[in-house]
């Protein structure tokens, strides 16, 4: 079964509910996604010697410890506590996965979703930012920050007034054009609190799993599933017990290049000639589209007036390219 998702053809074993888009033509994909039965190239894979890599922090529920090894010049292994394990090849372009004991191949999709296709950008030299990105009209705003910032809670926020999402807590962005991911925003059961009466008012990911979803399937919210321009990003700040309204400011592009660098997807992954290449690809970013600084309020009965406010701000054309600088030639003078 083919699937579109993040600019790329999926070719997939087995079939992804979540993913949008099922791609008729099976000549051509980009990525060919395998679970169960290891392949040949898996077992020649997993036959080298497996040299453990440095990691970052995973917050993927029940995953427990993750842990990544290089097999060989050419695979990568990706293991989760609870025993799934994924193998990718060097070029992104092949993916193997594998639940843990007592585990379902639907549990290793919830993985691939997030994680193993984050890996898969990185490997292909996408930039990707820890951000989810909502359209207003023929034009995207990306919302970005760290783990538990609220990208997705803000997100889903905003669908519930209307607004199509095009992706959640990872955004490819090529060019000042942000990719689609797939129809769904993933919530945890807190967040499915603050929008609903109750925190198990959606379906679950997966039965056993703790995080919930929000269908983009026309019913709640909506799906923009093609590729749209950058207008603007907000990264949210720190919730603030103390503040009873949202703030929203300019930044520099200076102040943003130095933050979206930390929120870059496996940022810890990338070697220094990457690293270097995504800081440039950051610095034209930040000097081609407005950067906001949001600082919202801890008190969850402010959510709605966060998604109002980051709304009003984009209709009224505030998240516009910054006059007077050229993408091709400013600079962040950092």
């Amino acid at each position: 079964m083919n699937y579109l998702a993040y600019g790329f053809v999926l070719r997939s074993s087995r079939p992804i509910a979540a993913f949008h888009s099922l791609v008729p033509d099976a000549s051509r994909f980009d990525v060919d996604i395998q679970i169960g039965e290891a392949p040949s190239w898996v077992t020649q894979a997993l036959s080298l010697t497996a040299v453990p890599l440095e990691t970052g922090r995973s917050r993927a529920p029940r995953a427990g410890q993750f842990s990544l090894a290089e097999r060989g010049p050419g695979f990568f292994e990706l293991t989760y506590g609870d025993g799934t394990r994924f193998v990718v090849d060097r070029e992104g372009a092949r993916v193997w996965g594998q639940p843990g004991p007592s585990l379902t191949y639907e549990d290793t999709l919830v993985y691939l979703l997030g994680p193993v296709m984050g890996f898969v950008l990185r490997r292909r030299n996408c930039l990707a930012l820890h951000a989810s990105a909502v359209a207003f009209g023929k034009k995207a705003i990306a919302i970005a920050g760290p783990a538990g910032s609220g990208k997705s809670t803000t997100a889903a926020a905003l669908a519930l007034r209307g607004r199509p999402v095009l992706c959640e807590d990872i955004c490819r962005i090529e060019e000042n054009q942000i990719y689609p991911g797939y129809p769904r925003v993933c919530l945890w059961p807190d967040s499915v609190g603050f929008l609903y009466p109750s925190s198990d008012a959606l379906p679950l990911i997966v039965e056993g799993w703790e995080k919930r979803y929000l269908p983009l399937d026309g019913t709640s919210g909506r799906f923009a599933d093609t590729r749209l321009p950058l207008a603007g990003i907000y990264l949210l700040g720190a919730r603030e017990e103390r503040r009873s309204a949202v703030e929203i400011r300019p930044m520099t592009p200076r102040e943003a290049a130095l933050e979206l660098v930390q929120n870059t997807y496996m940022n810890w992954l990338i070697d220094r000639d990457q690293r270097a290449a995504e800081f440039d690809a950051i610095c034209k970013l930040v000097t081609a589209v407005g950067c906001f600084r949001v600082a919202p309020s801890a008190d969850p009965a402010l959510l709605a007036e966060l998604a109002e406010r980051i709304e009003a701000h984009a209709l009224a054309g505030q998240s516009c390219a910054q006059p007077g600088t050229r993408p091709e030639t400013a600079a962040c003078d950092v």
